[in-house]
């Protein structure tokens, strides 16, 4: 065949281990489609709307830690990709992109569906290859082979994030009837080996050695998927001395003694904060949600920050940074000792994070109680139902701060899951159904009303799976602006930045055949919630909220913790 190193890419990924594509539909993307689709041992999906595969792509990846494929036709196709490759270059998620094209020389001829596709991502993937456009040379089969593996070990890489192959594609696309289509056996693959980015012994001595001289130390994880090893080896950590866990929602790092309401008690208010201020803190991982955290530690003076990660650019989020250390968080935690001296004493700093931790925790489980029903606490109760074993895909906005404030229900193994590469509520939808189709767990997600209607192509598909749940915080429009400081007091507040809308999600339950459930009160919320999770099949919920009533009480609630 004239394409057979285009059919071999599907191969070459089944090699790598790669198994998890979505395609959206086009003609000049048809080589690529039916050697995917063709692929025993590829799970192959197809998508229309492309800004909502790729995501479907990038919740997959999330989940499985490998690379999803994501293919598309010329032209714009490949631009309704840059949202999602975006959000997998910061969070850190392997993807591997292929969009067909014309031939160069047919770039700016006015023909259709032709845009300028070569390094059309910029800055935001990790490279852009172009695919030999004639490849009847061996040299030429060499280099596309060659290139594929390359992507794919590239892609997974630390800091592990989308690669893009631009296919420029001839005509004819498509197989005569009575051509033999096969893979090739004798491919030239590429395997590249992993790093344990673990501490020399000396390293470590050096790091044990540094930490004497600091009497105060906290631990920020930030994003990342949960690590039970690494858990226990920062809780083993932290327990021996006066240090102190403080875990983000979107962390999953719960050990029993982590902080996990300091962003209820870290508030400029509080005068306890300034007992708080630590000497040195140490993270890894990716974004960390909370403000009032890191505004916390921007203030703290003389403070010291320490981050742990293997390779790449590291970002000075405390404007403190003063140490890089290059190893996986885990050799860091099991390898380096603190000796500081509070191995056997009373740990009051420790104690003071504890006091405030458990002032937070008794004011949330008091504060909901007896009170006019609203959207936080329609979260409130909504955390509470969330099933053991189970995901929770937090949208961006007011869901992933709502959910930081209240914190998880304990002992449930319940993984979160957010979108802060860059914090856009434009795939949350689509990214939540990846998460569900390659979990297989329940998987719920926390949406405002504009983030669900933004992306409801996310559902337009034939792969719904019946274990999503998707629970819309209906406020009829975009509520943070009456919660966060600034916007609240604009005239312009009402028609440009909170954006009313009328829109509810009855009908786009019934046009994916998804059942749907609404509710106004809590009594009623209460009765919903069993039967949403209990029966089968993917369930809307859709909770009816008002703006002026919500934002009343968000400002209440801040006022109350500050004066309680």
């Amino acid at each position: 065949m004239i394409l057979q190193p285009v059919t071999d890419i599907a191969e070459i990924c089944a090699r790598h281990e790669l198994k998890n594509v979505v395609l959206s539909p086009g003609s000049r993307c048809a080589p690529l489609t039916i050697a995917f689709a063709r692929h025993p041992e590829m799970q192959v999906k197809t998508v229309s709307d492309e800004r909502a595969a790729a995501f479907i792509g990038l919740g997959m990846a999330q989940i499985s830690g490998k690379a999803s494929v994501l293919v598309c036709t010329s032209g714009t196709a490949s631009y309704n990709y840059a949202p999602a490759v975006a959000e997998a270059f910061y969070q850190q998620i392997p993807l591997l992109v292929f969009t067909a094209d014309r031939p160069q020389e047919w770039i700016d001829q006015l023909d259709g569906q032709t845009i300028r596709q070569t390094n059309i991502y910029g800055q935001h993937i990790k490279k852009s290859f172009n695919f030999p456009p004639d490849l009847q040379h061996k040299d030429a089969i060499w280099h596309a082979n060659r290139m594929v593996s390359e992507a794919i070990n590239l892609a997974h890489a630390f800091p592990a994030g989308p690669v893009h192959i631009n296919i420029p594609l001839r005509e004819p696309f498509y197989p005569n009837p009575d051509e033999v289509f096969s893979y090739s056996k004798d491919l030239k693959i590429i395997r590249e080996t992993e790093n344990d980015f673990t501490l020399s012994d000396k390293q470590a001595a050096n790091l044990t050695e540094g930490l004497k001289q600091f009497r105060k130390v906290l631990v920020v994880p930030g994003q990342q998927m949960p690590d039970k090893e690494l858990e226990q080896a920062i809780s083993t950590f932290c327990a021996g001395n006066d240090t102190v866990l403080v875990s983000d929602i979107i962390s999953n790092c719960f050990p029993e003694k982590a902080i996990t309401h300091h962003d209820v008690f870290l508030t400029a208010k509080n005068p306890a904060t300034e007992q708080l201020q630590p000497d040195l803190v140490i993270t890894f991982g990716k974004s960390v949600i909370s403000k009032n955290l890191k505004l916390f530690l921007r203030k703290s003076h003389g403070l010291q920050h320490w981050h742990i990660q293997p390779a790449g650019e590291v970002a000075d989020t405390f404007q403190a940074l003063t140490t890089i250390i290059r190893c996986q968080p885990i050799s860091f935690f099991s390898q380096v000792k603190i000796e500081n001296g509070t191995e056997n004493s009373e740990k009051p700093f420790s104690a003071l994070w504890q006091k405030q931790n458990a002032r937070a925790e008794v004011f949330l489980q008091q504060f909901f109680l007896n009170k006019p029903f609203n959207e936080f606490s329609a979260y409130w109760y909504a955390m509470l139902a969330l099933p053991e074993n189970s995901l929770l895909h937090v949208a961006n906005s007011m869901a992933v701060r709502y959910a930081n404030l209240l914190g998880l229900p304990a002992n449930r193994n319940i993984t979160v899951i957010a979108n802060r590469g860059t914090s856009g509520i434009d795939g949350c939808t689509s990214t939540t159904v990846g998460n569900a189709l390659e979990s297989g767990k329940i998987t719920t997600l926390f949406t405002g009303d504009l983030a669900f209607f933004y992306d409801r192509n996310g559902l337009w598909h034939n792969y719904l799976p019946g274990n999503l749940r998707i629970i819309i915080f209906n406020n009829q429009g975009g509520g943070i602006f009456r919660l966060i400081d600034g916007p609240a007091n604009q005239p312009e507040l009402d028609e440009f930045f909170e954006t009313r809308q009328l829109l509810q999600a009855e009908n786009t339950a019934k046009d994916f055949g998804m059942r749907y459930f609404k509710c106004e009160t809590e009594e009623e919320l209460a009765q919903i919630l069993p039967q949403f999770y209990e029966n089968t099949g993917a369930a809307i919920l859709e909770i009816m909220t008002n703006n002026l009533q919500n934002a009343a009480f968000f400002k209440e609630f801040k006022n109350s913790f500050e004066t309680n």
